[in-house]
């Protein structure tokens, strides 16, 4: 019998994360230790854009160094996950039978997306791993329907990691990398919006967040990042109860809010 687990949202900052977690990670390992051993992890990174969701069936998941120009300790890091072809093929029928597309990758390893908070959460890499693509051109009501369609995998062992953050203007972190003065104000009023909204549930304003809020547009000039909230949203039900276990802004720019989902 298996134990119905939480939905995780995790931030994953910049590839920098992996080598100096603060704050983010240690909240980050502390909920990991709280949960129960699951049968698999469904990780879901924007760093995979697919036409249509595709699973990542592969045994062995390579280390995917999706990054350029960072400190080079960061390409020398190795996160050996092993996957599960029967699991992947349960999270395929799950989507198939919301009447959605899906398609499968037998070589797709994991993105920094993917093992930079997997490596902070599960240091010793003993869970099976299946990734899952997200698809950008379907914006947040399509993210938050796969993730209506993933609903049922939480209470079948599976724990469901959407991986992202909620701030990602990459020309904002580069002015601010260079130490030049940015108007950095929206980073704090968004996540505050974005905790807020989710406290009183109003699912409706966070999905058309792009219409409503020009903070929202400038956290997320381009909303791939965002996508993963929302297929938490949608996996955990309407009756979750959404929590913070972290807020923080990280490098000036990027929100490394977390939330769990009751």
């Amino acid at each position: 019998m298996h134990t119905t687990r939480p939905i995780l949202f995790v931030p994953h900052g910049s590839p920098m994360f992996a080598l100096e977690p603060g704050a983010a990670g240690a909240a980050m390992s502390a909920i990991a230790a709280g949960i129960s051993r699951p049968r698999a992890i469904l990780v879901i990174s924007p760093h995979w854009e697919t036409d249509i969701p595709a699973v990542g069936t592969a045994t062995r998941l390579d280390t995917i160094h999706d990054f350029h120009g960072f400190d080079q300790r960061l390409y020398q890091i190795q996160y050996p996950a092993t996957g599960c072809p029967e699991a992947a093929a349960e999270v395929i029928d799950t989507i198939e039978r919301q009447g959605i597309p899906v398609g499968s990758d037998k070589e797709r390893g994991l993105d920094h997306g993917a093992w930079t908070p997997l490596r902070q959460m599960f240091p010793d890499a003993d869970v099976p791993i299946v990734p899952l693509s997200i698809q950008h051109h379907g914006g947040p009501r399509h993210a938050y329907r796969i993730g209506q369609a993933l609903a049922p995998l939480a209470q079948r062992g599976f724990l469901i990691i959407a991986s992202g953050n909620i701030t990602h203007n990459l020309r904002d972190w580069h002015v601010a990398r260079s130490g030049a003065s940015i108007d950095i104000a929206y980073v704090a009023r968004f996540a505050a919006w974005v905790n807020d909204t989710l406290t009183h549930k109003d699912i409706d304003a966070l999905l058309d967040y792009r219409s409503n809020r020009d903070d929202g547009r400038r956290a997320h000039p381009r909303d791939d990042h965002f996508l993963p909230l929302f297929t938490a949203i949608g996996a955990a039900g309407s009756e979750a109860q959404p929590e913070a276990f972290h807020r923080s802004i990280s490098e000036r720019v990027i929100a490394m809010d977390g939330y769990r989902f009751h």
